[in-house]
């Protein structure tokens, strides 16, 4: 069985019935054919982070972003400083 994909619209069309058209989330649930947890996820993500909830397959949140980013940086910075490690350690054996 493949795993169901909704579009950004969906999600917050879906959202919008239980918040803004006070539907039960069970009601809506079933009216749209998702299983309760699922509806209440989406209505958890939109409430914490509104601007940038459901970002969209592989679109990454700027949080998310960010994290990647320093990631990559400190990976260089660990690489930088192994290099020069090596090289003190290289320079200092031929000063003796």
């Amino acid at each position: 069985m493949q795993r169901r994909k909704f579009s950004r619209k969906f999600k917050i069309e879906a959202v919008k019935l239980v918040r803004e058209r006070r539907v039960w989330v069970s009601q809506a649930a079933r009216d749209l054919d998702l299983h309760e947890n699922v509806l209440r996820k989406w209505v958890r993500e939109q409430t914490a982070d509104p601007g940038s909830a459901f970002p969209g397959h592989g679109v990454l949140k700027p949080e998310q972003q960010e994290i990647e980013r320093l990631r990559r940086q400190l990976a260089r910075m660990k690489a930088e400083r192994d290099i020069l490690k090596k090289a003190a350690a290289y320079l200092a054996r031929d000063s003796i």
